[in-house]
């Protein structure tokens, strides 16, 4: 039987998510865990699918010509990249590994935006070879990647030219001034072997102005480059599209509230630490807005602009496309009494959120499912704790409150994991098996169909 969990202060409960409640209500999840002997990840590829097309529809909606690629390093399942490859979507990579495995499920060549600081010999040689799209981040790389093409007597190198941001002077992405105004030269003496398609960009953080504004500068930019003879047709915004996990009103409460008593040991976070677990415009409506945008008092619209200067849009989202995508399961395996609350021992590490790894944590409030129903109503508060002997291995320092008190052999569901927290910083310390990840192809079955993961096998 799942439970809604009602923290007590602070607490941050999640948006409705009916498909994962559907799962988390059909004893799916307690056989999982009884068969795998460990935690382990659930994912939802109809949300991907969901998402990918919400995204698209924006597009649409604002007549802008464009494509959605997905950031692979948001999560290493395959589903998604089978999604992509089924669905038309790209995918953005940064390693031989991740250029090798799109191929691998399916997705073509030329779907692929290969990304990242310093691209290896054969990552680019593979790239050019399958006629994927490179941002480049330096003159060297621009001068390797013509001699690859002309070499490999192949097609020709398909480039973005990445910027360097405005507002991130000391960001160490992309090109100056000057080294633009130096690659778009080089670019032209290249001739056929190479393909200079536009402008990227790699922006931290989560400012749609700020964002917009860089967005219309590589519009102008890929103007200025027509007029030497180039394609450059198309801007890269990257991703930082926001999601929301919970509410306005919780979020605020929670942030007021939160001091360092609410946390296992004394520690203590600043909101600055914390991902911003709720946006004013999330997903598809942060794309919309940011679109609305009117750059630097511009008169025009970012969509606008796109559409006057027959500018198509590259988005790479990570985030936005796995919202609701998935779900994390850990059991409990003891439980302690601290200083008036609980310390739960669960059959996992802290590496399977990885918000962790940013010295922050992973704030949406775990469900707790008990195989009898629970036992011992009331409110209990508990820190959960880590399978290894590391003290500083902790999946939630914060004093989660549970409407029953949490027993071994219970299940704790952390919701919403999909991106970025399941699998960018796992390991098999103490030779702990990596967690599997399942696929629950259908939940509107009365039994919800499930598979494990083609990466995983």
């Amino acid at each position: 039987m799942a439970v809604t969990l009602q923290s007590v202060l602070p607490g941050l409960p999640v948006l409705p998510d009916p498909a994962t409640e559907t799962v988390l209500a059909s004893g799916l999840l307690e056989e999982l865990s009884y068969a795998f002997g460990g935690p382990f990840h659930v994912l939802l590829p109809d949300a991907f699918d969901t998402n990918l097309a919400a995204l698209r529809a924006v597009l649409t909606e604002a007549g802008v010509d464009g494509q959605v690629y997905f950031a692979k390093k948001a999560n290493k399942a395959a589903v998604w990249v089978e999604r992509c490859a089924e669905g038309g979507a790209g995918v953005d990579v940064a390693s031989t590994g991740e250029l090798r495995e799109a191929l691998g499920h399916g997705v073509r060549g030329e779907d692929l935006v290969v990304t990242g600081p310093v691209k290896s010999t054969e990552l680019l040689r593979l790239a050019v070879r399958h006629g994927a799209l490179i941002a480049v981040d330096a003159l060297d790389e621009l001068d390797t990647v013509v001699m690859t093409a002309l070499n490999g007597r192949s097609r020709p190198a398909r480039v973005l030219l990445r910027a360097l941001p405005t507002g991130q002077p000391h960001s160490r992405f992309g090109l100056t001034g000057d080294e633009l105004g130096l690659a778009l030269q080089r670019s032209a003496r290249a001739g056929k072997a190479l393909r200079m398609e536009g402008f990227s960009f790699h922006l931290s953080g989560y400012d749609l102005t700020a964002r917009a504004e860089l967005a219309a500068r590589l519009v102008r930019l890929c103007r200025q480059a027509r007029a030497l003879g180039l394609t450059a047709d198309r801007i890269s915004i990257g991703g930082g599209l926001p999601i929301s996990y919970t509410d306005a009103e919780s979020w605020r409460a929670f942030l007021a509230a939160q001091h360092s008593g609410h946390y296992h040991a004394g520690k203590s976070f600043t909101e600055a630490d914390f991902y911003p677990y709720h946006s004013p415009v999330s997903g598809a409506g942060a794309l919309r807005a940011l679109l609305a945008a009117r750059p630097d008092g511009q008169q025009q619209t970012l969509a606008e602009l796109l559409r006057d200067s027959d500018t198509a849009l590259l988005l790479e989202p990570g985030r936005a496309l796995l919202d609701r995508a998935g779900a994390t399961v850990f059991a409990i395996q003891g439980v302690k009494e601290r200083d008036g609350y609980l310390l739960l021992t669960v059959d996992g590490t802290s590496l399977s959120l990885s918000e962790q790894w940013f010295a922050s944590e992973y704030l949406p409030d775990p469900w707790l499912l008990s195989p009898d129903g629970g036992a011992a109503p009331g409110l209990h508060r508990a820190a959960v704790g880590a399978a290894t002997c590391l003290e500083s291995d902790l999946v939630s320092w914060r004093k989660i409150g549970f409407l029953q008190r949490p027993r071994a052999g219970d299940l704790l569901v952390y919701p919403n994991t999909a991106g970025y927290q399941m699998d960018s910083n796992e390991s098999s310390f103490h030779d702990l098996p990596l967690p599997p990840k399942v696929v629950v192809d259908r939940t509107e079955r009365p039994r919800p169909r499930w598979r494990l993961d083609r990466h995983f096998l």
